[in-house]
């Protein structure tokens, strides 16, 4: 079956406190008739200002691991086409147009090619840009139901890029950096005890080399003051990680 209308496709967001950079993104979404939010008891502006757009649907809702929110938030929309986007992602123009031009097929999954900014300078090295799969048809696929570095299933499927960027603005200011890095390393730790090994030695070893290997081999320094304030993040969430999955397998042996 072929489709090629940008009115079946249904953009889901998923949110927690993301009043920084939420407008830009839903800005970016205008054209499209169903555009789901599914908010994660935000307690800043987020959810103010969402209500704000007649093409959004505003859901609330718990936060249960990034993949299954995401399966979760996709069953809220009304179309087949899902579209998933982070509150921090802004469509481009070009990437609309293509989108717009795209026949969409139902044995394919289709790849986004996402820039990647510190407040408004795009890292060129310790990020660099990155091809996600994003777009995909709920009753083919969906995402895995890992709790951190989830994706969408795309066994037996073929993978489409669609031409144009998305700009990524993961963090404005150094707390969120820091706000992020405390949450995904607990994600990590809770995802992990009793799975994984870990220490003290391990914890300082991988904080070390994600630092050497963002700043160094990537050649973040590269980009600046933000390459710094980058590798240094990398090797504090890595480093949390790894202590506090350590504190969580040491409280299941006590038990």
């Amino acid at each position: 079956m072929i489709e090629n209308e940008i009115t079946n496709i249904s953009c889901v967001l998923i949110v927690k406190d993301a009043e920084h950079t939420i407008k830009k993104a839903l800005d970016a979404l205008e054209i499209f008739k169903d555009v789901v939010l599914y908010s994660n008891n935000s307690t800043d502006k987020t959810d103010e200002i969402a209500k704000s757009y007649s093409n959004v649907h505003l859901v609330s809702g718990d936060f249960i691991g990034f993949g299954s929110t995401k399966n979760k938030a996709a069953t809220y929309a009304k179309n087949n086409w899902i579209l998933s986007l982070d509150a921090d992602e802004v469509l481009s123009k070009s990437f609309i147009n293509n989108l717009k031009a795209l026949k969409l097929t139902t044995n394919n999954v289709y790849s986004i090619l996402r820039a990647n900014y510190y407040k408004t300078t795009q890292i060129k090295h310790c990020w660099g840009n990155d091809i996600i799969v994003r777009l995909y048809n709920r009753e083919i696929t969906s995402f895995t139901d890992k709790k951190v570095h989830e994706f969408i299933i795309n066994d037996n499927l073929h993978t489409q890029q669609i031409d144009g960027i998305v700009e990524h603005y993961p963090y404005s200011t150094i707390t969120d950096f820091i706000v992020k890095l405390d949450r995904y390393s607990s994600i990590f730790a809770q995802d992990n005890v009793g799975k994984k090994s870990s220490s003290p030695l391990k914890a300082i070893l991988n904080a070390s080399f994600s630092f050497f290997k963002t700043y160094f081999l990537k050649r973040g320094f590269l980009d600046g003051y933000a390459g710094l304030v980058i590798a240094f993040s990398h090797m504090a969430t890595n480093f949390y990680k790894y202590i506090k999955l350590y504190e969580l397998n040491k409280e299941l042996k006590e038990k």
